[in-house]
């Protein structure tokens, strides 16, 4: 085997090595977005609610005083800050119940044919901006596939996609080697990349909540059904609040 040939054959196996890792990355970025989606949705269910209701009583009751004392600057700025939140808290309600529910469960099978879809797809194959273009289209549809658990979606994606028209036989060692070249650059900044959103999704509120509260679970606790029990109670005692502000006032 000449030198070139056992360069380009090094390079190759690097290449399929960063792109097994890459592949890999993305995998466990999907993942971990539907089982935040998932985590959300049942946060929500469980005491997002009650947030919203005790939002909109807390600022009822604000809006109250501030009638009732018109002087009163801070009972005004207290009232604003309340109505703000309220809203906060339902706009955030109303994002929530806009969204499809999340897939119960991504099963073994669907990771497996997610895999097997993204390095046939996977951009960083591609060398020509058409072929970016096409690749960019069907990985988008991929993703979605997989965040909602279609198996039978994916696999439809790989028929269409059809063989690899950048994988042509027949080029010199040296235009390989270049392309080679180019395509290990390309995988090592999708892997930093893939790490910087992994490292994102990661630093989220909601994110560090649902481990919180996993571990919690873990321990045989039940921290979300804790909280709702306290903001039903609160509840309960902002009602009486309100309505003995209404009778004085």
């Amino acid at each position: 085997m000449l030198p070139e040939e056992q360069e380009l054959l090094r390079l190759e196996l690097e290449q399929a090595q960063l792109e097994e890792q890459v592949v890999t990355a993305e995998l466990e970025r999907e993942t971990q977005k539907t089982d935040i989606a998932r985590f959300q949705q049942r946060y929500y269910e469980t005491v997002g609610q009650l947030y919203v209701e005790l939002d909109e009583l807390l600022a009822g009751f604000t809006r109250q005083q501030a009638t009732a004392n018109p002087d009163d600057t801070a009972a005004q700025a207290h009232a604003e800050a309340a109505e703000r939140q309220s809203r906060k808290s339902a706009e955030e309600a109303g994002l929530i119940e806009a969204q499809p529910a999340p897939q119960a469960e991504i099963t073994p099978e669907c990771k497996k044919a997610y895999r097997k879809a993204a390095q046939m797809m996977h951009l960083d194959r591609a060398t020509t901006a058409r072929e970016i273009q096409r690749r960019t289209a069907l990985m988008a549809k991929l993703n979605f596939a997989y965040e909602s658990g279609n198996q039978q979606a994916i696999e439809k994606l790989m028929l269409e996609f059809g063989q690899d028209p950048e994988a042509i036989a027949g080029e010199d060692v040296a235009s390989r080697i270049v392309k080679t070249i180019r395509r290990i650059a390309q995988l090592r900044r999708r892997m930093s990349e893939i790490q910087q959103e992994l490292e994102t999704q990661k630093q989220s509120e909601i994110y560090q909540l649902k481990t919180s509260v996993e571990e919690a679970e873990l321990m045989g606790g039940d921290p979300l059904g804790d909280l709702a029990q306290q903001l039903l109670r609160e509840l309960s005692e902002q009602k009486i609040r309100l309505e003995m502000s209404a009778m004085t006032n």
